[in-house]
């Protein structure tokens, strides 16, 4: 359940950067204007849009992980378009995969596992139960916003 609270923060947190006039960079949000919002259904089909309405918050709609929502987080996210320089020029698509079905394993490289593990919260949103993560619609899912992710590394 902390987990799709964190969800839930973080898609208010895009919604609100995304409506709000910019402001410097010295300014952060108030986290007392969080509102509970549920998580909005996407194309399963578009990885752009699952990574718009998922991932940009705390990434940054360039995947830098320089999201409107970073400021707020205690672990920085990674920069997206790295992934494949820094695995050797491949980008690492079972690492993503797993990433994504089961979130980031807590380690010092990576701090706290702050990142929604997004398997359960597909399957939620699916009509499905939060616990089952393989069905072939999230997983369909899964392998277009990977996809996505891999086209947007810069070499």
């Amino acid at each position: 359940m902390k987990t799709l609270m964190t969800v839930i923060v973080v898609v208010f947190f895009a919604f609100l950067f995304s409506r709000a006039p910019s402001t410097s960079a010295q300014q952060t949000p108030s986290t007392s204007t969080i509102k509970k919002v549920p998580v909005q259904s996407t194309s399963a089909a578009s990885g752009a849009e699952m990574f718009n309405a998922y991932c940009a918050a705390c990434h940054g709609k360039d995947a830098k992980g320089d999201g409107p929502a970073a400021v707020e987080l205690k672990v920085v996210p990674a920069d997206l378009t790295t992934l494949a320089r820094r695995h050797g020029g491949k980008f690492p698509t079972d690492y993503v995969v797993t990433v994504l079905h089961n979130g980031v394993q807590e380690s010092k490289a990576h701090g706290s596992a702050g990142m929604p593990i997004w398997g359960p919260l597909l399957g939620s949103m699916e009509g499905g139960t939060a616990s089952r993560v393989d069905s072939p619609k999230i997983t369909l899912r899964i392998q277009n916003l990977t996809r996505y992710i891999a086209s947007l590394q810069a070499m």
